[in-house]
């Protein structure tokens, strides 16, 4: 065999490694990027230049849970984009088929589902997603990391770099606010 074989032999490794270990995983991190961004193409870029840079750095990655590992670079890669676009002003385009370019979507619907819930679970969800959103980052990500990607304390905090004790605490303060303005969301319904 010769030095070249041997090389490319251990670098295939490397990449199977690689793609075993952090591919699944990359719907949590197109998640993680899409609530820090807020936006779908932004996400898919950050997920892009994460999974890159993990490539590109795995031979630095030395066991332990692939996931949060994974996480942590698509977190510091958003927060870099995100500081990056900061000074930057954009206008975002009309979806295709939005009303207001005068294409339209055809819904199908069944006439057996309940469509006062549906709307009911709709406008709900609706304002949950806005209540996270307008959450500060610090707190948007652990709520994420936690309520959704369903991560461990410990994990969140390897994601983060910070202490347990620092995420409990973001995350009991995130968790009130969303709490409380949904309850003024919800009471400034009742008056309507």
């Amino acid at each position: 065999m010769t030095i070249w074989a041997m090389e490319n032999m251990g670098a295939n490794d490397d990449q199977d490694q690689f793609n075993a270990l952090m591919l699944p995983h990359m719907a949590a991190a197109y998640n993680l990027a899409q609530w820090l961004t807020g936006n779908r193409d932004d996400a898919s870029d950050v997920v892009q230049e994460s999974y890159l840079r993990a490539m590109r750095f795995f031979s630095g990655y030395r066991g332990g849970a692939a996931r949060a590992w994974m996480l942590t670079i698509v977190r510091n890669t958003s927060l870099n984009w995100l500081a990056q676009k900061r000074g930057q002003k954009t206008v975002p385009l009309p979806e295709p088929g939005n009303e207001e370019d005068g294409g339209g979507v055809v819904e199908i619907v069944d006439d057996k589902v309940d469509l006062e819930f549906d709307l009911i679970q709709k406008e709900a969800a609706a304002t949950m997603d806005q209540l996270i959103e307008a959450l500060p980052v610090q707190y948007r990500e652990v709520v994420i990391l936690r309520e959704i990607e369903e991560l461990s304390y410990k994990e969140i905090a390897e994601v983060i770099g910070m202490p347990i004790g620092t995420v409990m605490s973001r995350l009991a303060r995130a968790r009130k606010a969303i709490q409380e303005h949904w309850n003024k969301t919800t009471e400034g319904r009742a008056l309507k």
